[in-house]
């Protein structure tokens, strides 16, 4: 494949970010009795009460066996679902020459069956956690980087970047909660533009105490105690933001 001059990167969170799911959803559909522990677990590491490793071990103690790729499926068809917008958002930065990178502490394996089922517009550089993991396929992304602990996304970026002969140009992040902060923490000392998508309580509290600025808050901005509101967030369309990282770009 001919090297692509990237303009600039968008290195995004998933869940909650760009889907309404959570990283631990797959495994509470296949294993439902599991889903209040799971999202306790979710809610420790996002707000950064404990490592995204510890987290890891607990859920690993949890299950009763590995998800496979079939039950990963089934989960998809029954459940899958991303913000409106975001396959056309994705698709833009593809034709503008904006490297898209997806960088999660959701499962390898997850990402690599809804590419394998054509759920996403394909993409080459993801970034997610070796927990679940599946046999390589050509649906797969060019580079795939294992993510162990959240303050991983911020190198993994840069390592996108080396990767893809990047330099100088734009760094873009996002996310939304406090599992993010570090991430948002590395893009603040490099320039990067940061946008809240869906945005927790979690990550404006990290953010205040470590003096970041989040330069936009897109969609919903959530305060402490606020309920999810997912029909507001479902109304959300990522489409919106195509003008904003064209202007931060000068991709037309």
């Amino acid at each position: 494949m001919a090297q692509t001059h990237y303009h600039a990167i968008v290195s995004s969170d998933w869940n909650e970010c760009l889907a309404p799911c959570g990283p631990f959803d797959c495994i509470s559909f296949v294993y439902p009795e599991l889903a209040d522990d799971l999202t306790a677990v979710f809610r420790q590491y996002t707000g950064n009460d404990i490592p995204l490793s510890q987290a890891s071990r607990k859920i690993q103690a949890m299950m009763p066996a590995p998800i496979t790729p079939d039950q990963m499926d089934a989960y998809l068809e029954s459940h899958f679902a991303v913000y409106r917008g975001v396959p056309d958002f994705i698709e833009w930065c593809h034709a503008g020459d904006i490297l898209f990178m997806i960088n999660t502490t959701g499962a390898i394996g997850y990402f690599q069956r809804i590419l394998a089922k054509k759920l996403i517009p394909p993409i080459r550089m993801l970034s997610a956690h070796p927990g679940i993991s599946y046999a390589s396929e050509k649906s797969d992304p060019d580079h795939v980087l294992k993510l162990f602990e959240v303050q991983d996304k911020g190198p993994n970026t840069q390592q996108a970047r080396r990767l893809m002969d990047m330099s100088s140009q734009k760094i873009i992040l996002m996310g939304d909660s406090g599992g993010d902060g570090p991430h948002f923490q590395w893009g603040a000392d490099r320039g990067a533009f940061l946008i809240g998508s869906m945005t927790k309580p979690s990550l404006k509290t990290y953010c205040r105490r470590q003096g970041i600025p989040i330069d936009l808050h897109f969609g919903l901005s959530y305060n402490a105690g606020e309920k999810k509101r997912l029909n507001d967030e479902m109304a959300v369309d990522f489409r919106e933001l195509i003008p904003v990282v064209s202007e931060l770009t000068g991709i037309s």
